[in-house]
């Protein structure tokens, strides 16, 4: 038997147990290791956004046998944190705008290609940041005439997709 002393406090442990603990401590267990490295590129491949539960529904896809309490402690051992997007704020105008009257009143119908036009900004998020798609559309056609894509909503996005549009439909 040997002391071993804790906090002040003295607790008897049998010297095998301790021997055999000390060297099961130091060997390595290539299945381990293996499991910490997959677990390793499934994060990296997920830019650090997945967590336990999704890199452990990745690694059974793959065939590998594994629980989310082991695949936590895995990414805890190897410091990996997952990091969720946070949510998309529009911004607001800060001055007031002319008010514009509604010359279409919802009439769709039209009986010609290249009278009425109507368009619209949406975002998408890509490569890590906020992009935004301007589109026109032919309500005759029911056809994306112009578009434009850029990193900020201002008045030369509408110009980019408004000149693709003209440039499609032959005006100059």
């Amino acid at each position: 038997m040997v002391a071993n002393y804790i906090g002040g406090r003295a607790f008897w442990i049998s010297a095998i147990l301790l021997v055999s603990y000390r060297q099961r401590r130091l060997r390595v267990d290539p299945m381990r290791m293996a499991q910490h490295s997959r677990v390793h590129e499934l994060f990296v491949e997920s830019r650090s956004s997945a967590g336990s539960r999704s890199i452990m529904g990745m690694m059974r896809e793959q065939g590998i046998a594994i629980g989310r309490f082991k695949v936590s402690r895995s990414m805890a051992e190897l410091g990996l944190i997952c990091k969720q997007p946070g949510s998309h704020a529009c911004k607001r105008a800060t001055i007031e705008r002319v008010h514009i009257s509604n010359r279409l009143n919802r009439q769709f119908v039209v009986g010609a290609p290249d009278r009425v036009w109507c368009g619209d900004i949406t975002y998408v998020r890509a490569q890590g940041r906020w992009h935004y798609l301007a589109a026109v559309l032919d309500l005759f056609t029911r056809r994306v005439v112009g578009w434009a894509f850029s990193t900020r909503p201002d008045a030369d996005l509408l110009v980019q997709a408004l000149d693709m549009a003209n440039e499609q439909r032959g005006r100059s």
